[in-house]
């Protein structure tokens, strides 16, 4: 078990702390998304795009407090680090917001992209985070960061669908 920065038999372990780095990372960014889903939701025209993002809030903050039992598991405080891919990305949201028309077909089809974008981070991040628990021996905390794959892999699924049923090709109608 990992205790402040060491393991079982008391040596540092480079690939435990680089793996806590990260969960200080996508902490960040679970954090930073608390904030940024409401701002999507209120700029979404659909209702199933709206209701989307603000189900996938209820979540997030979900992640938040699985992450905080996590670090728990590990006797280390929770702790956040800035997290410059999802700051970037979630700019790129807001841009998509002040660069589209409001309640356009093609402000949701932005939106759209711009939260895919952040699942697949996530799902990447993620990913990433359940093989290196395997690898330090921590299948128990394995197993909660896998739920939260899971389910940043169904709210991509959800994204498609909903682009896929008719955002994309209403937009596809809208003219200037």
């Amino acid at each position: 078990m990992l205790q402040n920065g060491k393991n079982k038999t008391g040596d540092s372990s480079l690939l435990e702390e680089f793996f806590v780095d990260e969960l200080k990372d996508i902490y960040w960014a679970e954090k930073h998304l608390t904030h940024e889903l409401p701002k999507m939701s209120k700029a979404a025209t659909t209702g199933e795009l709206k209701d989307a993002f603000q189900d996938h809030l209820e979540k997030t903050k979900e992640h938040v407090n699985r992450l905080e039992a996590i670090f728990g598991m590990l006797d280390r405080k929770p702790v956040a680090k800035k997290c410059e891919a999802m700051a970037g990305i979630t700019k790129e949201g807001s841009d998509i917001i002040g660069e589209t028309e409001s309640e356009s077909m093609t402000r949701d089809v932005g939106l759209i992209m711009a939260a895919q974008k952040v699942e697949h981070y996530e799902i990447a991040t993620y990913g990433s985070l359940v093989q290196l628990a395997k690898t330090i021996g921590r299948e128990d905390i394995s197993e909660k960061l896998r739920q939260t794959l899971d389910e940043e892999k169904e709210a991509d699924e959800l994204l498609t669908s909903i682009a896929e049923s008719n955002v994309n090709q209403a937009a596809s109608q809208e003219r200037e």
